[in-house]
Parts: C-alpha cells; sequence; structure tokens
C-alpha cells in the first residue's frame, strides 16, 4: 500500500487528541449509565424553533441547488452587520466568507496566511484544534504559557521572546475555550502592536463574543492599522445555538477572502442553501442570542458558587464563554488521571486540560452546557471525590 501524505499524518503526530476521557464517558453513556456529561461545548438543548421553522420553509421552497462560493449574498451581508458588531470595525459584505462552522474559519485563515516552513504564535490553554490546524498548513508554532495569576492572558514580553524571522501569525482566542478570560483592553492593544511592528497577521478567535460577563469584548480589528492584518474567526454555533448546523464566517480583508474563494472551489464548494437561509433568519431576527447569553452566565454563577471553597481547588471561568477551569494540581497535578477516576468514582465526565496546551496541566475544563440542577450534582460529585482523594493520601502517610 502506497504511503499516507506527511500533511495528514503530521497533523495529530501524538496519535492522541486529548480527548480520550470524553469518549470513554459518551460509550458508557450511550450503553445506559447515569454519566454526568461535562466534557463537550454542545448546547443540551435545540436550535430556537424559529430558526428550525426557517430552514423547514427555505426545504419547501426547493432550495436545495449550489450557492455562491463565498456564500448567499444576502448571508454575507447579514454576517457582515454581525462582525461590525463584534468586532466594532464597519465590515462589507465582500469582506465575510461563509465556512463550515468556526473551525472551517480558523482552517482558511491557516491556509491563507502560513506557507510550509512558516512558523505561528499561539496563546496556551487554546482549542484543541488549533495545533494541528496549524500542522494542516505545513506551518510550526510556538505556545506561550499564560497564568492562572494573569487570568490567562498573554505578557507581551513572552510573545516577543517567541518571534522568528519566519514567524508570520499570532493566534489569539478571546472570549477564550477553555479558561473563560476576556482579554483586556490594554492586552489586546499590545498584541496589536507587536503585530504592527512585526508586520505579522493577526488571527483572533472571537466565536464567543456574545458569551461573555459585563467585561468588554475588544477585537483588535478596531484598532488603528490592524483591519488590513486582522482575521476573525466566527460562527453562530454557540451564540445562536447552531452546534450541528455548521454555519461559521471569517472575516478578513477583500483581497484575503478572493483568495479563500478558490479554497472553497477545491475544498467545500460552497455552503447548503436551506441551511444559509435559515442562518439568515436566525442573524436578521438574533433568535435565541439574548437567552443563551442569559442562561450561560446563570450556568456559569451556579457552578462557580457550589465549587467555591473547595479545598486545594483553584475556581477560574467567571469572565466569559460556556466553561469553567478547576486548578486542581494541589490534589493531583496529573489532570489525566483525575479525570479518569472522577469518571470511574462518581460518573462526572470532564476534560483535562493538557488537551488544551501544557499551561493547563493541572486543570480540568467542565462544561456548563447542563441544567442548573445537573451543574450543582457535579459540583457535589466532584468535591466528593476530592475529599475521598485527601481521605486515602490521609490514610497512606
Amino acid at each position: 500500500m502506497p504511503t499516507t501524505s506527511k500533511r495528514i499524518t503530521g497533523i495529530m503526530p501524538s496519535g492522541k487528541d486529548g480527548w480520550e476521557v470524553h469518549f470513554a464517558a459518551l460509550a458508557r453513556k450511550q450503553a445506559g449509565e447515569d454519566i454526568l456529561m461535562l466534557s463537550v461545548g454542545d448546547h443540551d438543548f435545540d436550535t430556537p424553533a424559529e430558526t428550525v421553522a426557517a430552514c423547514v420553509a427555505a426545504v419547501q421552497s426547493g432550495h436545495h441547488h449550489y450557492v455562491q462560493l463565498p456564500g448567499l449574498p444576502r448571508l454575507r451581508e447579514v454576517l457582515a452587520r454581525l462582525s461590525a458588531d463584534c468586532t466594532g470595525a464597519d465590515t462589507t459584505p465582500e469582506e465575510v466568507i461563509v465556512t463550515q462552522g468556526g473551525q472551517g474559519a480558523l482552517f482558511a485563515a491557516c491556509q491563507a496566511v502560513l506557507d510550509p516552513g512558516s512558523h505561528a504564535i499561539i496563546m496556551s490553554p487554546y482549542y484543541a484544534t488549533y495545533p494541528g490546524t496549524v500542522r494542516a498548513a505545513g506551518a510550526a508554532f510556538t505556545e506561550i504559557d499564560t497564568r492562572p495569576e494573569d487570568g490567562f492572558e498573554p505578557r507581551p514580553e513572552a510573545i516577543e521572546a517567541a518571534m522568528r524571522p519566519e514567524t508570520k501569525m499570532i493566534l489569539v482566542n478571546s472570549p477564550n475555550n477553555p479558561t473563560g478570560a476576556v482579554y483586556s483592553r490594554r492586552t489586546v492593544e499590545a498584541i496589536a502592536e507587536i503585530c504592527r511592528r512585526h508586520d505579522l497577521w493577526l488571527v483572533s478567535d472571537e466565536v464567543y463574543w456574545t458569551l461573555r460577563a459585563e467585561r468588554e469584548h475588544v477585537s483588535a480589528r478596531s484598532l488603528p492599522g490592524m483591519k488590513e492584518r486582522t482575521l476573525v474567526v466566527n460562527s453562530l454555533s454557540k451564540s445562536h445555538g447552531m452546534t450541528g448546523w455548521r454555519v461559521g464566517w471569517l472575516t478578513a480583508p477583500a483581497d484575503v477572502i478572493r483568495h479563500l474563494t478558490s479554497l472553497n472551489i477545491v475544498s467545500s464548494y460552497g455552503m447548503v442553501d436551506f441551511v444559509s437561509r435559515a442562518a439568515i433568519a436566525a442573524v436578521e431576527n438574533g433568535y435565541g442570542v439574548a437567552e443563551i447569553a442569559e442562561r450561560y452566565a446563570a450556568r456559569r454563577k451556579v457552578f462557580l458558587e457550589a465549587m467555591h471553597g473547595t479545598n486545594n481547588v483553584g475556581v477560574r471561568g467567571s469572565e466569559g464563554g460556556m466553561y469553567v477551569m478547576l486548578d486542581i494540581s494541589q490534589v493531583n497535578p496529573d489532570a489525566e488521571a483525575f479525570a479518569f477516576g472522577l469518571l470511574e468514582a462518581e460518573k462526572v465526565a470532564v476534560m483535562p486540560g493538557g488537551s488544551f496546551g501544557a499551561s493547563a496541566e493541572g486543570h480540568l475544563r467542565v462544561s456548563m452546557c447542563q441544567e442548573e440542577p445537573v451543574l450543582r450534582e457535579a459540583a457535589a460529585r466532584i468535591r466528593r471525590y476530592i475529599a475521598a482523594q485527601a481521605a486515602q493520601r490521609s490514610a497512606a502517610e
């Protein structure tokens, strides 16, 4: 048999993707066990009924055909307006391309600005697909550790220290998955200054911009000299409750979008017609947006309160997103072992922090994609497991 390409085998060179705990828990749940699934960022509620009705109407009206490669013109128009709201910078439809989910936008962005042999800088903790997406473009990367004591915001001097002659891109994510951090204006301005000084592209993942606490969302795209070098990844998955619909978009300079249309020719060949029309209705009417944001704000508060005061555990994640991070390094620095133990003893599935980068070692990511009583119960089980671990250590000493 011929060998496969190095491009494909190099995406996940270790053979592990960090999701082993989740898939083990999912298999047990599907087999009938009462597992509390707090490991994945998929809503536990359905897409708003109005969006579903718009899709059904589009199907029944015969919208089953190919659409323009960058997206339906009307969808690009409404997403341009949404981008302006998100980034604080005027946006035209020509600066938007519709993609298959936020991951499609991230893939397109990396393909647009990275060449084989080039170098990217990624903030850690990061969304789990970042390294593989950079590798798929043939590029190398350096992880910049962000620290809990800094609220998981990067230090500019650490970014500067990671610069190489072949560096072409910095990748940031705020509000952040998995930490829930929302970068301050000062941090975003410092990153923008580095991009301008070194003539770099900035890829800014802002998928969670509607799911945040009172803290201001600052997009680097709105800053002087940044619109022409910033590519913003976005999606309707979390904001509009449309995870399985796979509607994302990339906002970028119009010249970049024109080149990415060629990428669509050889990859997706465009989006689904009737799904695109449902997305138009969802964006134009804001179906579910305020309700979803309020729901996750309430859930974060409930879980944080339930975990407050747990011995030897740091609780983070009150600024935004749909996750909470638990620092369990004083209980067990091996977060994967802790997560498997928690699954076995208490039937709670969480993600070990190492899945999101080295700086998240010793942490757990807990998804808020369950109703408040389930989150309270999960917190009680986690606390009970931690207490049992402490009792075992005391007995062994």
